[in-house]
């Protein structure tokens, strides 16, 4: 391997362009190709990569000869088919966009991937690293005395513009519980340390996109919903998501309660969209509410400003690559965020949106989504 790491990116589009901003600040690493199709987004990357080739296909990426790690951040469907192409053509380290898949037929192909591609993958689940989450993960277990309820609200803004209008559609996205929630069902699976055996849903699309038409077809994605998950071992988790809430101080609220205590993360949404007339944007906080005695801690998390100004998601991006990097260079010795892990969300996030469409709690042995090893017993 080289002295510099150096990068293959497939798809360059809004969260591209994050994760080539994120890069730009790491050291020893470099984009050294670029394939972004539509001309607009790639004039972009190209800017922000005046070095890297741009590439007109996943195979003329893959020619690179200096090539040490990838990252697909293509649309979400796909995701799969560019992992399987890579596979035929030079595996590498892989650092993969969430969702992982979209469609429930896929977990077969998605199987063979797993037990035949010999790079490590890892799926981008950027929520894990935000400081303020991170600082709850590591201690909510111990400070709550066991974690018997968590509750993630995220109140935020519409679904921004992607090319071709792609994320407006349940057949391109998976449907919102997978495209934009995934995140969360990875944060349950991840603060519990346990699999799910039940989900009830509900959500519609109440506000958002109603009045848009493309090609003469209307946009299907819901913008609102409660997710309930049963666990194995007892406990449970709720997710409630609103996207016509922009309005809201902190844009993520994760709380877990158990026996000793609560203990809360707020993390506010990005600060491109915090109006100047309001003041500095709101610093994240972990609050820790004791039973006994009475008396909540607020800590305030603050996030590095170059990192905020690098992306959307509170500096997290930046803490994924650093620790992606020292898998690629052999100072880590499995992914943090496996395939598996990206596989269980989105089995998660199907569920969800499966229960809404039939009115009724999905039992997850029934869907056979989750991949063999996870399944609750």
């Amino acid at each position: 391997m080289t002295t510099v790491t150096n990068y293959g990116i497939i798809g360059c589009g809004m969260m591209g362009q994050e994760h080539l901003r994120n890069i730009a600040l790491l050291p020893g690493a470099r984009v050294a190709a670029i394939f972004e199709p539509d001309a607009e987004m790639a004039m972009l990357a190209q800017a922000l990569a005046p070095e890297a080739r741009m590439c007109d296909s996943v195979a003329d990426l893959m020619a690179t000869e200096e090539l040490d790690c990838l990252l697909i951040a293509s649309p979400n469907f796909r995701h799969l088919e560019q992992m399987e192409e890579i596979a035929r053509l030079k595996p590498l380290p892989l650092l993969v966009e969430k969702p992982l898949f979209t469609d429930p037929a896929e977990t077969a192909r998605l199987a063979a991937f797993r037990d035949s591609y010999p790079a490590p993958v890892w799926v981008a689940m950027e929520y894990r690293y935000m400081p303020p989450i991170a600082a709850f993960l590591k201690e909510a277990q111990a400070t709550t005395g066991g974690i018997r309820m968590l509750t993630i609200r995220e109140h935020r803004f519409p679904f921004l513009h992607k090319v071709g209008g792609w994320n407006r559609f349940n057949r391109y996205t998976g449907g919102t519980f997978v495209e934009k929630c995934c995140h969360f069902f990875d944060l349950m699976r991840l603060t519990l340390g346990d699999e799910p055996v039940r989900v009830m849903a509900s959500g519609s699309q109440a506000v958002n996109h109603q009045d848009e038409n493309y090609e003469g077809v209307a946009p299907d994605v819901l913008d609102n919903g409660y997710v309930i998950v049963d666990f194995a071992r007892g406990g449970r988790a709720m997710l409630e998501l609103c996207m016509f809430a922009e309005g809201a101080r902190y844009q993520e609220e994760v709380t877990a309660v158990g026996p000793r205590a609560r203990i809360e993360a707020l993390v506010p949404g990005p600060g491109r969209f915090w109006p100047e007339h309001l003041g500095a944007p709101p610093v994240p906080q972990l609050i820790v509410s004791p039973r006994e005695p009475k008396g909540p801690e607020i800590r305030e998390i603050p996030v590095d400003p170059a990192l905020l100004e690098a992306g959307d998601h509170n500096g997290s991006t930046f803490y994924q690559h650093a620790r992606f990097l020292e898998l690629v260079r052999g100072q880590r010795g499995r992914p943090e965020v496996t395939l598996e892990d990206g596989w269980a969300a989105v089995a998660m996030g199907l569920a969800a949106q499966m229960s809404i469409r039939e009115g009724r709690a999905v039992a997850m042995e029934e869907t056979g989504l989750m991949p063999a090893r996870l399944r609750a017993a």
